[in-house]
């Protein structure tokens, strides 16, 4: 990380002292420099005479006395607070008064460095992404106690070098990792409770949240030390339970498996690869589908693309593989659905759908009414236009039918995913308490909806901020699905944010 903000602050055209405590980590640096830039220029963004002048405006030394005429020291040491107090202390003696003094910290507290120093106003923030070089994002912090034109300085550094500073206060985590790692953690309890598999909840954020990678596959990326560090250092200052470390993450940092670095964290990697998942080929099933209005036309739309045969009367039901309920008004869909079972021959399997996936479509109390509860799996399509098909067992539903109910879905050219019957299944479980967290920091007026998205945007990948997914969501679902998950777990972290509740109730975006 600090090769990396050398290289953009060189890219800039400025002059660069790199410090490093030895002369062996200095020689990793350097190669560090060499081989980010060496890759520029393979791939043709950096021509070599310009390698040649990056890497000529960056000094590099082991002696901390070389810093006396900086205007900016920027930390980059490892995530260990008294670490970053013993630099600081010696960036205190050595460098001029008027110096901007930065911690490039990603989740403990600035104002904790700052009071440890003879300059707290003149120090700041500075969160650069990793690859620095690549990532556009960078958080600038302020506390209670910087000078507003330090941090104003900082900021306009921070664009001068074609980057996108979002400048905020001092909460552990700022706002992309107090996001994103609110999110993760709770993938890994889902796993760890054995809501849904490693596999499945990685395939679903992918498919059906539109997320470059899976939660596992990028807290593997990530290191999952790294992990519990940034969910400790949060935790220590929030209390929230979203950020206190599953036991899971815990046991497997404990054990040393800490993701890619290791060769094995959540998932395990060798030379071989993942295995290729064969595809079967048999034509598509006969589909039942019971219910009328945009959903059932979707769901009947679909099963068409995919070549199935689709019916909805009594006498096209009796000859069908799977019969998918898809009533958007509650009340219809116990009356269609009890119709269609009658009709249905013995095996059939019944799929629910999810009344946009909260407890009010539980699949069990439908299952139950129906009379054969052992045939009925619940169902939720993100898009019935998509890929993706979330899929319930109930406790009643028989093994062997959630299987077929699986494979039949899979026919019908669909990605499935399972996990028990809970409200939100996978992707809202997971996604509308994030979304949550988001509407709660806007709602403090801890960051503006313009940084947050961009924090999640620019600075972890995201396809859209939160606050862009929420409006388009929609507030009044988002609660929704929120009230239901608060409901059923009782955990206060889920209950919809005050400002989220109040901007569906009056039937406003949030932006």
């Amino acid at each position: 990380m600090g090769a990396g903000i050398a290289e953009v602050l060189a890219r800039g055209g400025f002059a660069v002292v790199g410090i490093e405590v030895n002369r062996e980590a200095l020689e990793r640096g350097r190669g560090n420099l060499k081989s980010s830039t060496g890759r520029a220029v393979k791939r043709g963004r950096l021509g070599e005479d310009a390698q040649r002048e990056i890497l000529g405006r960056i000094t590099l030394s082991t002696d901390f006395a070389d810093l006396g005429d900086c205007d900016l020291v920027i930390e980059a040491v490892p995530e260990r607070l008294d670490l970053k107090r013993t630099v600081f202390a010696e960036l205190d003696r050595v460098c001029r008064d008027d110096a901007v003094l930065a911690t490039n910290t990603s989740s403990l507290s600035v104002t904790d460095i700052a009071v440890t120093t003879g300059r707290p106003t003149k120090i700041v923030g500075v969160h650069f992404f990793n690859p620095a070089p690549v990532m556009r994002l960078v958080e600038v912090i302020g506390t209670v106690l910087t000078e507003p034109e330090a941090v104003a300085r900082v900021a306009e550094l921070v664009e001068g070098l074609g980057k996108t500073p979002v400048t905020i206060g001092d909460r552990a985590g700022f706002v992309a990792n107090r996001l994103l790692f609110g999110y993760l953690n709770q993938a890994a309890t889902m796993l760890e409770t054995g809501h849904a598999t490693r596999d499945d909840i990685d395939a679903a954020m992918k498919a059906g949240a539109g997320l470059p990678m899976g939660p596992f596959t990028l807290m593997d990326l990530i290191g999952l030390d790294t992990c519990l560090e940034v969910l400790d250092a949060i935790y220590a200052e929030s209390r929230d339970r979203r950020h206190a470390a599953s036991p899971l993450l815990r046991e497997l940092v404990t054990a040393g498996l800490l993701g890619r670095k290791t060769g094995r964290g959540f998932h395990t990697y060798d030379k071989s690869g993942p295995a290729e998942e064969g595809t079967s080929g048999a034509a598509a099933p006969t589909v039942g589908v019971v219910g009328v209005g945009p959903l059932a036309d979707a769901v009947a739309a679909l099963c068409e693309r995919a070549g199935g045969r689709v019916g909805d009367s009594a006498a096209e039901l009796a000859g069908c593989d799977l019969v998918i309920e898809a009533a958007q008004d509650p009340e219809a869909a116990r009356a269609l659905l009890s119709a269609a079972v009658q009709a249905a021959k013995p095996g059939t399997v019944i799929a629910v759908t999810s009344l946009d996936g909260s407890a009010d479509g539980s699949a069990i109390r439908q299952a139950m009414a129906t009379g054969r509860p052992s045939d009925v799996v619940g169902l939720h399509l993100l898009d019935p236009a998509g890929a993706l098909a979330e899929m319930s067992a109930t406790v009643a539903t028989d093994p062997d039918v959630a299987d077929r109910a699986a494979g039949l879905l899979s026919r019908l050219g669909l990605t499935v995913v399972r996990c028990r019957d809970r409200a939100g299944f996978i992707v809202d479980a997971l996604r509308l308490p994030y979304l949550n967290d988001a509407a709660a920091m806007l709602g403090a007026g801890y960051a503006d909806a313009d940084s947050i998205d961009a924090a999640m945007t620019l600075g972890c990948g995201y396809p859209t901020g939160p606050i862009a997914d929420l409006d388009r969501i929609g507030p009044d679902r988002a609660v929704a699905v929120l009230r239901a998950l608060h409901a059923e777990t009782r955990d206060p972290a889920l209950a919809p944010a005050p400002l989220l509740v109040e901007h569906a109730t009056a039937g406003r975006p949030l932006r």
